[in-house]
């Protein structure tokens, strides 16, 4: 017999449903109806990731980066029927992979091609380099679906941040079944959360909570936009919106990460 399948959010690791016991219905389904609390607890594990996730190498990184893609790949035909089983959609899963891949690549060249060595009066040598900011907030486009996720996932993981991510609300069985090929592309529990459910009711948690580093509000409408910069605000919480063509770029990576000036002495 057929079983149907239950969807569930991704936080800490592990499938939930919704701390709230609610669902919506969406693409047809049912699917779970995150509430604050649920937002707050992925906060609560991206933070808690943090610390093992930036610390790894960033050969590490981008290994599982591209085993990600490598998982993805796998599912296909999966994700081009959910996306509509068209040319379109067999170009979106596409597309989704080619960014894994191509992010994996970036992790260790990073330092070399955004930092610098700096000209300085004395017998120093004195470097910027660049590191994570913490835990990304993501507010993912409506639409499409799985794509617009995997270009604002994939340069915030590239960098060595944690993220909790808020998926499409008309369309998020995508970003809930992303979250099973991440939970099998050795991804640590915690780097990556994803909520589903009503944009108007869990964005300003996200945006106003305290252990957020940044908010990526790409998939924000201009109203939602000014209300998020407001929130931000009194966290003094970066928000940064970029063009689909601009989140396909090392600097997309940059948004998201800090630049530290490190002094050596010259060795005689």
């Amino acid at each position: 017999m057929d079983v149907r399948k239950t969807y569930k959010m991704y936080a800490g690791g592990e499938f939930i449903r919704s701390e709230s016991g609610r669902s919506y219905r969406a693409d047809g389904v049912n699917v779970p109806r995150g509430s604050r609390k649920d937002v707050r607890d992925a906060v609560v594990a991206a933070r808690s990731a943090f610390g093992g996730w930036s610390r790894r190498t960033a050969m590490n990184r981008g290994q599982i980066l591209y085993r990600a893609a490598e998982m993805l790949d796998g599912r296909r035909a999966q994700f081009v029927a959910l996306l509509g089983a068209d040319r379109g959609a067999r170009r979106e899963v596409e597309r989704a992979v080619e960014v894994l891949v191509w992010y994996a690549g970036w992790t260790d060249k990073l330092a070399q091609v955004t930092g610098t060595v700096n000209p300085v009066a004395g017998p120093y040598f004195n470097f910027t380099l660049p590191e994570p900011t913490g835990v990304v907030g993501v507010v993912a486009p409506e639409k499409p679906g799985l794509l617009g996720l995997v270009l604002r996932l994939a340069p915030a993981l590239c960098g060595g941040n944690t993220m909790v991510g808020l998926l499409s609300e008309s369309r998020p069985l995508p970003g809930l079944t992303l979250a099973e090929v991440l939970a099998t592309s050795d991804l640590p529990a915690g780097v990556v959360n994803l909520i589903s459910g009503r944009r108007a009711e869990l964005l300003p948690w996200l945006a106003g909570h305290m252990n957020v580093n940044a908010i990526d509000a790409a998939g924000c409408t201009d109203e939602e936009l000014a209300a998020v910069e407001k929130a931000a605000a009194d966290s003094v919480k970066r928000v940064v919106r970029l063009s689909a063509r601009d989140a396909l770029s090392p600097y997309a990576v940059t948004s998201f990460m800090e630049f530290k000036t490190v002094w050596h002495p010259i060795g005689v």
